[in-house]
């Protein structure tokens, strides 16, 4: 459909911004050292990668209860989606997928294969994300977070497991 193959190219067009962060920011490191480590690159990008590309950390990062393979960076205010609004015939079209090709790309290039999906998903009640930037600028508050999943290759998983042998 016409839905997957906007996002799609959203995340093409994320995934190239990708391999140029982790470069970028592996260069102002100058640091001749890699991440080997699952959870020491996905901290790298919920915070490190958020930082340089948006101003602030994400605001959590999960690991998935059902499936030890996947983990979720959620970010309540994305700047992708904060000023779009999506008509109602065009469904769950994340405006996102751009982010979540940025993450498949830091993470492709720095040897993590993964599949990076993005999800908007209802805040629910009760949930509180913290230091909400809508108030103070005038936009209404957001109804939904982005959830961007992220499942590793079985590879990359074993690579890990190994490590901690």
């Amino acid at each position: 459909s016409s839905i997957s193959e906007l996002e799609r190219r959203l995340e093409s067009s994320g995934y190239g911004v990708g391999l140029k962060v982790l470069e970028l920011l592996a260069y102002r490191a100058r640091e001749n050292k890699r991440e080997t480590r699952l959870m020491n690159i996905l901290q790298f990008v919920s915070s490190s990668v958020w930082k340089s590309l948006f101003g602030k950390a994400a605001d959590s990062l999960e690991r998935s209860i059902d499936h030890a393979d996947e983990f979720m960076i959620v970010d309540y205010e994305p700047v992708t989606s904060t000023f779009i609004s999506v008509p109602s015939d065009l469904g769950q079209h994340s405006a996102d997928a751009y982010i979540s090709g940025i993450i498949a790309g830091v993470l492709d290039g720095a040897g993590f294969t993964a599949r990076v999906t993005a999800h908007n998903v209802d805040i629910e009640e009760g949930e509180n994300p913290k230091g909400s930037a809508s108030a103070a600028s005038g936009i209404p508050p957001r109804k939904d977070k982005a959830v961007f999943l992220v499942k590793f290759s079985r590879e990359v998983l074993a690579r890990d497991a190994a490590l901690d042998r």
